[in-house]
């Protein structure tokens, strides 16, 4: 039987105010493996930004526009407020072809926005306003709407999101799955007995160590363990997923079937302007890679290193993404 859509996305939308600012100085923090990094400001400061800019965001959105740009019919599964900012929300999504019949309108609610600070590095620190995001519901009618797709694309979820995490996975659909702060901080405990009905699971290698830890069984690997992909790999593979794969910045992809392992290096380039977003548009062209390219998981790494290359030279999450055209060449 045909789906209606290849795929739905499932998470949030947002409007994304980024500022950047050189002011900040980043400190090295060799005592807490979950926060190895961190940007520091003087306390009571008054702060000079240097430039800022309005665009969208929200992993569900990010992902749906990067899917629906590589030629696939998507739809996204949001929630927005009764305001300004979620009709353009709306707006942008036709703008960008995907489809808004699965939208949740919610009344006397704003509709999520968030604050990115960029520092001299073009690293970022988000600060979120959930808002509508946190109302998102998922019942029979929704279960039923998910059923009409190929793929479900799950990002981060905020308010009652173990209900809504437990009806989606009720789904007949394949799912991939990014995982977002809230759910990895709830730990193994909780959200592991999704992983073994997950199809595609990926994180980066800072959320990988995380989901790790939070497992008894390995709470007291040392560092030595935990810093080593292939490690964190067979662990999150030994949970139940079919595919993992982990993300490491400038040291680029790795990705474990059960079989073998897959690596795929960063692709330069042509600027770096902003790291907003490289997650989401990694992740969603993978699984849009396994489709066009039946199932080839280095092709489908390949894509995603692409992609991601271009969002990184261009300003915003959604800015950067290449159409399915495009990318094709450049493989």
């Amino acid at each position: 039987m045909a789906k209606k859509f290849d795929f739905i996305t499932l998470g949030g939308v947002t409007e994304d105010i980024t500022f950047y600012t050189k002011e900040g100085e980043i400190i090295y923090n060799k005592e807490d493996i979950l926060k190895q990094k961190l940007i520091a400001f003087e306390y009571g400061a008054k702060l000079r930004i240097d430039r800022s800019y309005s665009t969208f965001g929200g992993g569900a959105a990010n992902a749906a526009v990067c899917l629906a740009s590589l030629g696939f019919n998507v739809a996204a599964m949001v929630a927005i407020g009764d305001d300004n900012r979620g009709l353009s929300i709306v707006n942008n999504f036709k703008k960008k072809e995907v489809k808004s019949n699965l939208i949740q309108k919610v009344k006397n609610i704003e509709s999520g926005f968030s604050l990115l600070l960029v520092g001299q590095s073009n690293e970022h620190v988000v600060f979120s306003n959930r808002a509508a995001n946190k109302r998102l519901s998922i019942k029979a009618k929704e279960i039923k709407q998910l059923d009409s797709a190929k793929w479900i694309y799950i990002t981060s979820l905020s308010g009652a999101w173990r209900d809504v995490l437990h009806n989606a996975f009720k789904t007949k659909a394949r799912i991939a799955w990014n995982p977002g702060h809230i759910q990895l901080h709830a730990g193994f405990r909780v959200i592991g007995k999704y992983l073994k009905r997950t199809n595609v699971l990926t994180v980066n290698k800072d959320e990988a160590i995380e989901l790790v830890v939070t497992n008894p069984k390995y709470k007291n690997k040392d560092c030595k363990f935990l810093n080593n992909i292939q490690n964190l790999l067979r662990v999150l593979r030994e949970y139940g997923t079919e595919i993992v794969v982990v993300t490491n910045g400038r040291f680029g992809a790795d990705a474990y079937d059960g079989k073998s392992f897959y690596h795929q290096d960063i692709i330069k380039e042509r600027k770096r302007l902003d790291t907003t977003g490289v997650g989401d548009a990694f992740g969603s062209t993978f699984v849009a890679g396994l489709e066009m390219f039946k199932g080839n998981i280095q092709k489908a790494m390949k894509l995603s290193a692409l992609n991601t290359a271009s969002v990184i030279s261009m300003q915003g999450a959604q800015n950067g993404l290449l159409t399915k055209r495009g990318i094709l060449q450049k493989m």
